[in-house]
């Protein structure tokens, strides 16, 4: 069996590749640039535009993997307290979330008197501010301040769902319960994947809740113990059951991109040779600071978009480069973001001023506009 360490250079890797893959798709979504770029490759522009996207389920499954190996490696709660375990998850997301969300409204207010274009927001308001500080956007019904946000939103109910159940079963009375609470941990787990791939992700209503996205969370869960087990077979069939009986009741590509992804980590970690490799080095510090740049990219790309696609709106060229640069300024943003704000351990403190600062900006940027 491998060490119970949940991160190594191969899961760095996977998540790069998939942020790469989203942000080329925000690239290939929000215009200008991509519609102006469209003649030079237009296969290429349908695929990130219609198919890219689906890089979230790879994020799902390796956000529940991660989970599973902080939270119950063993299938047992390792923390004792649900309360400070979630909010130290939502402080680590939501400092970096919010000083990205300044960068945003800040760009967005900066370029609205000239770029006339669906991808630049309105003026916030005050409680559209208030509910994307509290990750509260989708459930409040409140228009997102940045491409993308929904996904942070989701992967903090993901979290809290899944330490509610370990810390649920944890506290359990009786010795009996102690005894049988790792697989009654893991079961609660799988019966939590099933119900939400055989039943949930069918419905598009619930797609602002943990239980619609909880099917590809929870085949990473699965695929972690999968990987540690002394023998994985039992683990891997109940992947193929999950998957395969959510795909025959009704196909979904993203379900099936979810399972796929939760094998071939199984697969490959299970390798030693796999599993020790140092991996490709600018993939692997991409991957560490996939979430700054995830977090960052749409400014960066609107106010690319806005100075290209203004000043050279007729050639395919230019703006085609227009989103190499962007893209590349995206990655500088993020190792900024990175390096300067996710990396260190933020404070309930640190959270709050963030927040606050969120909202105050947004609304000290709406000001001026409602002058004119």
């Amino acid at each position: 069996m491998p060490p119970a360490s949940s991160r190594t250079p191969l899961i760095d890797m996977v998540k790069a590749l998939a942020c790469i893959a989203i942000v080329w798709h925000h690239l290939a979504f929000y215009g200008p640039m991509s519609d102006i770029a469209h003649p030079l490759a237009p296969a290429l522009m349908a695929w990130l535009y219609d198919h890219a996207r689906i890089a979230v389920q790879v994020f799902l499954v390796v956000g529940g993997y991660l989970a599973a190996g902080s939270l119950a490696p063993q299938g047992v709660a390792r923390f004792a307290q649900w309360g400070s375990t979630v909010g130290k998850r939502f402080v680590r997301l939501v400092v970096p979330y919010a000083v990205a969300l300044v960068l945003t409204v800040a760009v967005s207010a900066i370029v609205r008197p000239w770029f006339d274009h669906p991808s630049v927001s309105d003026d916030p308001t005050l409680a559209q501010l208030v509910a994307n500080a509290l990750l509260l956007q989708d459930v409040l019904g409140e228009d997102a301040l940045s491409a993308g946000v929904w996904y942070v939103a989701i992967d903090f109910q993901l979290f809290a769902l899944s330490a509610l159940i370990w810390w649920a079963v944890r506290r359990l009375p009786g010795s009996t319960a102690a005894r049988y609470a790792a697989p009654l941990g893991q079961g609660l787990v799988v019966a939590g994947t099933a119900a939400s791939l055989w039943v949930f992700n069918r419905m598009s209503g619930l797609d602002m809740w943990a239980l619609y996205f909880f099917g590809a969370y929870g085949l990473g869960m699965v695929a972690f113990w999968a990987v540690h087990a002394p023998r994985a077979r039992g683990w891997v069939v109940l992947l193929l059951v999950l998957g395969g009986v959510a795909l025959a009741i009704d196909y979904r590509s993203r379900i099936l991109v979810a399972l796929l992804t939760a094998l071939a980590m199984v697969w490959a970690l299970r390798s030693e040779a796999v599993r020790t490799w140092q991996g490709v080095r600018p993939l692997v510090l991409l991957g560490q600071m996939s979430y700054s740049v995830f977090l960052v990219h749409f400014a960066v790309c609107m106010l690319v978009n806005a100075v290209v696609g203004t000043l050279w709106p007729a050639s395919p060229v230019i703006n085609a480069l227009g989103m190499v640069l962007a893209f590349g300024l995206s990655l500088a943003m993020g190792r900024l973001l990175y390096l300067r704000v996710e990396r260190h351990v933020p404070t309930w403190r640190t959270a709050l001023r963030w927040q606050c600062g969120l909202i105050g900006a947004g609304l000290l940027l709406a000001v001026p506009a409602q002058w004119v």
